[in-house]
């Protein structure tokens, strides 16, 4: 029986600086996103890479002296290293230096002309090298030092060139239709809410070439233009499906799932779906923007020097940790806001002192009174029942909750129940059943234990590494990990030979010199 297939990508970052903590955080939610399908049972395909072209990395390039494929290089094992050290899971790795991009993007320029959509004219406008975007006059400001800015504050200069345009205002009732007919295209509400605003005020056709440098994709016929970074750039998402080939193996899990920051969502949102409609290619299913990351509630920007390192943080604070604070702390979809306190507060709260304490103290219990292996189970009370079903419970609701990228409510629904874990703990006493009551003792921890087995099991797309250590605690074998096994019928076995319990989750416990 076929699976049904998943595909789920990350915006191709830019790298023509280092990783920001921005990057790492799009890299570990949709990595959750994925993990979680695949546990769940889909054919899945997670696609990250990076965007290599356009003026800006040909400036810095030639700031360096060398060449922008070195720079590419360079700066690409960056963003690759980074996405190792977070736990990426990623079937693959796009770069649009590939001579398969190239194709791709050729492909897809020649369908688009041959539906009569691109044609050759004259442009001018206000030019940001920075968010390689032209922006109407109305866009821009003049500031007291006398430069022009875009909305985003970086400068603007005239530009006038000759260039292949795209007639996306030939696709704007296409697009609200879209937008009408398929309410969740695009995520969330607020997001589909300014795209729609974007559309009805009306399109201009948009500029797809440039002649001012040439590091980029060739047009067809036209080599004097190279591509402009948004047919370039969107393109990977299909290239990385086999397209041209249609009938690669790779084809059956198009159409995808695009996880993306705010800022680019008119891109996402508007171009890319006219784009495929004009080459005839089937729409992504998707696209979901999450929010901007503040530290301490300041935005995060190269000047004002708060850019937090993601290899950095996750060498401070523990990868699973990060990626517990990230995922769980900040609603996916708004913006959110980190510090030190925060990090620290959330995942000793709900790491150490919650699911590691009660694994902890479990395990421990099952070492020291029942001979190192899984306990006895007498007839389970109602209690115990009521904690095991919640577990399960919170399978469905996480499975909503990740449907429609709702992270934060799964992980929520998850550590509800350890907290209830925790309660049961504490009420059943089992210190003091050893003495009056061990057979009870048994199946109290016989309970706690298989809940803990249940709670890593949905915990492994957040925190992999660390839930893996809480299944190999409980001898949990690898083949029966996905989502099917937190089913009863899959249960801890009695008299199972458990090794030695140890800590997962350790406190972050401050350096005294390090806050002086």
């Amino acid at each position: 029986m076929s699976r049904d297939t998943f595909y789920i990508t990350t915006p191709i970052f830019y790298p023509n600086g280092k990783p920001h903590i921005g990057h790492a955080y799009t890299v570990i939610a949709t990595d959750a996103l994925a993990r979680f399908q695949r546990l769940d049972g889909k054919d899945v395909l997670f696609l990250t890479g990076t965007d290599e072209h356009g003026l800006k990395m040909q400036q810095t390039a030639e700031k360096e002296g060398i060449t922008p494929l070195a720079l590419a290089d360079r700066n690409s094992a960056i963003f690759r290293s980074m996405t190792e050290v977070l736990g990426g899971s990623n079937d693959d790795y796009i770069r649009t230096t590939e001579p398969r991009h190239y194709e791709s993007c050729q492909a897809i320029w020649k369908a688009m002309a041959a539906n009569g959509d691109i044609y050759l004219d004259r442009y001018s406008g206000w030019y940001s090298v920075r968010q390689e975007g032209y922006f109407e006059e109305s866009e821009t400001t003049l500031g007291d030092d006398g430069v022009r800015r875009e909305p985003l504050g970086s400068p603007v200069e005239w530009n006038e060139e000759e260039s292949y345009f795209f007639r996306l205002s030939a696709y704007q009732d296409k697009l609200l239709a879209l937008y009408e007919s398929q309410p969740d295209f695009v995520g969330p509400a607020e997001r589909r809410n300014e795209v729609m605003s974007f559309v009805r005020s009306g399109l201009k056709d948009i500029s797809v070439s440039r002649t001012t440098f040439n590091w980029g994709v060739p047009v067809p016929g036209d080599d004097k233009h190279v591509m402009y970074v948004w047919v370039d750039a969107l393109t990977n998402y299909i290239t990385a499906a086999g397209y041209p080939d249609t009938k690669a193996e790779q084809w059956r899990y198009w159409p995808a799932t695009h996880i993306i920051g705010k800022d680019i969502v008119r891109f996402h949102a508007v171009y890319w779906p006219a784009f495929l409609m004009s080459a005839g290619i089937e729409l992504p299913k998707r696209v979901f923007a999450h929010g901007f990351l503040f530290n301490r509630g300041e935005k995060m920007s190269k000047s004002v020097g708060n850019v937090v390192d993601p290899f950095t943080m996750v060498e401070h604070y523990g990868l699973d940790q990060v990626r517990y604070f990230f995922l769980r702390e900040v609603p996916f979809g708004q913006d959110g806001s980190y510090s030190h306190d925060a990090i620290v507060n959330r995942t000793n709260a709900d790491l150490a002192n919650g699911l590691g304490n009660l694994a902890q103290r479990s395990l421990s219990m099952i070492a020291k009174n029942c001979g190192g292996v899984v306990p006895h189970r007498g007839e389970l009370t109602e209690a115990d029942s009521a904690i095991l079903d919640q577990a399960v419970e919170a399978l469905g609701t996480a499975r909503q909750a990740m449907a429609e990228q709702g992270i934060h409510l799964a992980l929520a629904a998850i550590f509800g129940v350890v907290a209830e874990a925790d309660r049961y703990f504490a009420s059943q006493a089992p210190w003091a059943l050893k003495k009056t009551d061990p057979a009870r003792m048994e199946t109290v921890l016989w309970t706690t234990a298989e809940l803990v087995r249940r709670v890593a099991l949905l915990c492994q797309p957040y925190i992999p590494g660390s839930a893996g250590k809480l299944l190999d605690l409980l001898a949990v074998p690898a083949d029966k990990r996905d989502f099917a096994h937190v089913h009863a019928d899959y249960a801890l076995v009695p008299g199972t030979a458990l090794p030695a319990p140890e800590g997962v989750f350790p406190r972050y416990v401050e350096n005294p010199e390090a806050s002086a």
